[in-house]
């Protein structure tokens, strides 16, 4: 998955929108692991779903680099485009099931 390079565009987004830098979460950091054991209809759902967000992630960066290197401000084209990801981060991290307080089920 293209999921860390999903984050580092998403954090150079942010910067040029003016926002501080995002600790991930767990959740975040651990998203490709524990889609992965999900399976099924999930993974298949979130496959599809970052290469959506790098599809729309992709052209966005170029776009607010070339306004950038044009002299113009970015910030709010890159505050648009890091809401539109976010939105589109919280539906994929929805897609893994809840854990228990011992962390997720794990198949021998």
């Amino acid at each position: 998955m293209q999921w860390a390079a999903l984050q580092d565009a998403a954090a150079a987004v942010a910067s040029m929108a003016g926002l501080a830098a995002e600790k991930p979460s767990a959740q975040v950091r651990n998203f490709p692991a524990l889609i992965k054991d999900a399976g099924g209809w999930r993974l298949e759902l979130a496959a599809t779903g970052v290469a959506d967000i790098a599809a729309m992630m992709t052209p966005g960066v170029k776009a607010l680099l070339a306004v950038a290197a044009r002299g113009q401000d970015p910030t709010p084209a890159a505050l648009s485009l890091w809401r539109e990801y976010h939105q589109a981060r919280g539906a994929l991290l929805e897609l893994v099931p809840e854990q228990g307080h011992m962390g997720p089920l794990r198949k021998a």
